[in-house]
């Protein structure tokens, strides 16, 4: 399974990609919300994770840009906003899944085979 990580954290983002990577997925990781939104564009991948407190582009609109353009690879977002209008949010602008940090790494996995 091919996973691409946006997120803006490099150290949750290098530790996502060691920790998905050692389950047996390909993982592309980017820090911002354009060059997130590119890769997704150009690539193949079989889940999103995205933040939505990024750079350039937040998490919202890189997810409503990309089912505008009828781009319906599964969205997890995985965020600190942990409010309720944050999480309707992220699930009306087209997110298939939402997770809030801190989080279980073995949660995140079972969400991502679902």
């Amino acid at each position: 399974m091919r996973i691409l990580v946006v997120e803006d954290e490099k150290r949750l983002a290098a530790s996502l990609r060691t920790g998905l990577e050692a389950e047996g997925f390909a993982v592309d990781v980017t820090h911002d919300g354009g060059e997130g939104l590119w890769y997704a564009r150009e690539n193949t991948y079989d889940a999103i994770l995205l933040d939505i407190m990024l750079p350039v582009l937040n998490g919202y609109k890189v997810c409503e840009t990309l089912r505008a353009e009828e781009n319906w690879t599964p969205i997890l977002m995985l965020t600190a906003k942990d409010g309720e209008w944050d999480e309707v949010e992220a699930l009306d602008t087209g997110a298939d899944d939402y997770v809030t940090k801190p989080f279980s790494f073995m949660v995140l996995l079972a969400r991502l085979r679902s």
